[in-house]
């Protein structure tokens, strides 16, 4: 079946979301939310290597595309960039009629990860999330995946994140995205989806026998314990809820050198969520899939980073206690982004074919949530008890 004759409705989603808002839409967003994306119900075999998958993915082209169905295959070349680990990249060059080129990105979905992504939720924000000026622009939808606008930059690494030009930039940008508006429920997805992910990571079982004993060391109900005494913590600080990025990692985050423009990518985690968690996921990632947490900021490059948050374009005239605060907020929500990933690499050590120890990385991340609870804690009920904290 082809495209031509059909399209896929975002205003219903949209629409949807609304209503269970209350109506409310966010200004300016009326057109993307109403506009008409292209669908196609072509899937893509991810485990193909590129040469086998190009086929498919110029089929896709010239499905979403009308223009360019008449076009020899010789006008299309295929490659993978760099992305996620749940997800395959790939920047496809068409070359038009006209000899002019247009580039696109393709991302194609990693099986099964509708268990942790919610491609639903992903879809209502991605029409609010374009009309405030971040990410690609969405071309067209297929089975298992989505086209977007070629991005021309480079994709940062864990080390970037740290140097004070682009941790300001990232700052300043992570600011204007926390004011974004997503029509839907504004409650915060936080512990209703580390719930989801416990229930559904404890019911598992591994025919691997080496990776089942590894799975029967893990106490889940240690686990929830520390679920439910961390969320009574947080509940204390009451932190401002924001539309949440929820996946800033070095691999979401481009930049073009030439223009000095940064661009947040990839918003399939993105929720309704807590500014501080938003803020301590991404200084998680500075440790890398290697997890080396030493690379964690320090109080002086984290309060850098936050009074470019706050005040973007008079940081040193930030507020003191309100930056104190947040350094506060940022550094009890680190042990939540531990505790999320650590059960979401459970699931994925199920269901992923992508060749990552998910397992280890499971005892990594709530390691180092152990490693880190008692300082974590230590400093929330300081701050809790008396207002400050000292240091």
């Amino acid at each position: 079946m082809g495209a031509e004759g059909k399209s896929l409705n975002i205003s219903s989603v949209v629409k949807e979301a609304a209503a269970n808002d209350g109506g409310g839409t966010s200004s300016g967003s009326g057109k993307d939310a109403t506009s008409l994306i292209p669908s196609s119900s072509i899937s893509i075999d991810i485990s193909l290597p590129v040469p086998e998958m190009k086929p498919g993915i110029i089929e896709l082209c010239k499905d979403l595309f009308g223009k360019w169905s008449s076009l020899d295959d010789s006008h299309f070349s295929v490659e993978r960039v760099s992305g996620g680990i749940t997800n395959l990249l790939l920047k496809v060059a068409v070359k038009e009629a006209s000899s002019d080129y247009v580039f696109l990105t393709v991302r194609l979905y990693g099986p099964n990860t509708d268990l942790v992504i919610d491609r639903k939720r992903e879809l209502q924000a991605l029409p609010f999330i374009s009309a405030a000026g971040f990410g690609a622009e969405l071309l067209g939808l297929f089975a298992n995946g989505m086209i977007q606008s070629f991005i021309t930059a480079r994709t940062l690494s864990p080390s970037d994140m740290s140097e004070p030009k682009i941790s300001t930039e990232i700052a300043c940008q992570l600011r204007k995205f926390h004011q974004v508006k997503v029509a839907g429920s504004r409650e915060p997805q936080l512990w209703s989806d580390i719930f989801k992910f416990l229930k559904q990571a404890e019911a598992l079982e591994f025919d691997d026998k080496e990776k089942q004993a590894k799975f029967k060391t893990i106490s889940f109900k240690e686990i929830r314990d520390e679920l439910n005494a961390l969320k009574n913590l947080t509940d204390r600080l009451d932190a401002p809820v924001v539309f949440a990025h929820n996946d800033l990692l070095s691999g979401n985050l481009m930049r073009n050198d030439e223009e000095e423009k940064l661009y947040l990518i990839d918003f399939e985690y993105g929720s309704y969520s807590y500014r501080g968690y938003d803020i301590a996921n991404h200084f998680n990632e500075y440790a890398g899939y290697d997890c080396d947490y030493s690379l964690y900021p320090d109080r002086e490059a984290q309060y850098l980073f936050l009074r470019n948050y706050l005040e973007p374009e008079r940081p040193h005239e930030a507020d003191g206690k309100v930056v104190e605060a947040l350094y506060v907020e940022t550094n009890t929500f680190r042990l939540a982004s531990h505790l999320y990933w650590a059960l979401w690499a459970i699931i994925q050590a199920k269901v992923s074919p992508i060749d990552f120890d998910y397992l280890s990385y499971f005892f990594l991340r709530y390691d180092e949530y152990k490693k880190q609870k008692e300082d974590c804690f230590s400093i929330a009920n300081e701050y809790i008890s008396t207002g400050s904290i000292n240091g």
